[in-house]
């Protein structure tokens, strides 16, 4: 079953056009790699179907909700994770948890219980009341997407989130998106790690607001006759026009 379904999504700015009429579907519980180089129109495709922007034109559905008339419910079925984690430092990680699941609208009775499966599924029990601030980058990653994805979203978008992380900590990240899209969860993600693109079921690389490519890692690979998704990456980068290589 689709969960995110675009068709012709376009997004301008005056008289440029960000995202040019692109069309894809993602199945529920897939990991989609949505890849570009900086100005490529990723950032603002994502912006669009978390309903934080309203398209030009086209169509677009997210966990079965229209993008353009319905952004208050595609809010409410999605988690979000950016790459600055989006914690609050000045409260606890137990602090962090209660505040999301109230702003996700669950009861309190439900916060609790998950609160408690969280901590002990990610091992977070000694840090449960220590200040966000005070922690190590790689756990506060950890709790980061434990909170994207406490209300038990349909789909949950991340956006560079291992920017800035050790190479220890983005490996036990992957571990965990894994394990969320084993449970059922879809999982959109944005990286810049093109090794980080070789977990993904199936991966986009947007040009100049187009998707140039969409398909597996291994599939994309041997289209292209190379060994690694950098090598993939690279010969679709340098067809931009903005290209400097």
């Amino acid at each position: 079953m689709n969960v995110i379904e675009v068709k012709d999504l376009t997004k301008k700015f005056g008289g440029f056009t960000a995202v040019n009429s692109i069309s894809f579907n993602v199945e529920e519980g897939e990991i989609f790699g949505f890849l570009g180089a900086n100005g490529a129109g990723k950032t603002t495709a994502m912006r669009m179907l978390c309903g934080l922007l309203i398209p030009t034109s086209g169509i677009g559905r997210v966990a079965g909700y229209d993008i353009f008339k319905q952004t208050d419910k595609v809010k409410r079925n999605i988690g979000y994770m950016s790459q600055k984690f989006s914690l609050y430092e000045d409260l606890s990680t137990v602090e962090n948890m209660e505040l999301f699941g109230g702003i996700y609208g669950m009861k309190q009775k439900e916060i609790k219980a998950k609160t408690k499966e969280v901590l002990g599924e990610l091992g977070l029990e000694r840090e449960k009341n220590l200040l966000v601030h005070s922690l190590p980058l790689g756990i506060k990653q950890k709790i980061a997407f434990a909170v994207s994805t406490f209300h038990s979203p349909k789909i949950v978008f991340l956006d560079e989130p291992t920017g800035g992380v050790d190479p220890i900590s983005r490996r036990l990240f992957w571990e965990m998106i894994c394990g969320a899209s084993a449970k059922g969860t879809t999982v959109f993600v944005t990286t810049h790690y093109m090794d980080e693109a070789e977990y993904c079921s199936r991966v986009s690389i947007m040009v100049d607001g187009r998707i140039k490519a969409l398909d597996s890692p291994k599939i994309l690979k041997e289209d292209f006759k190379v060994d690694s998704m950098d090598a993939v990456f690279q010969a679709l980068a340098r067809q931009s026009k903005y290209s400097d290589q």
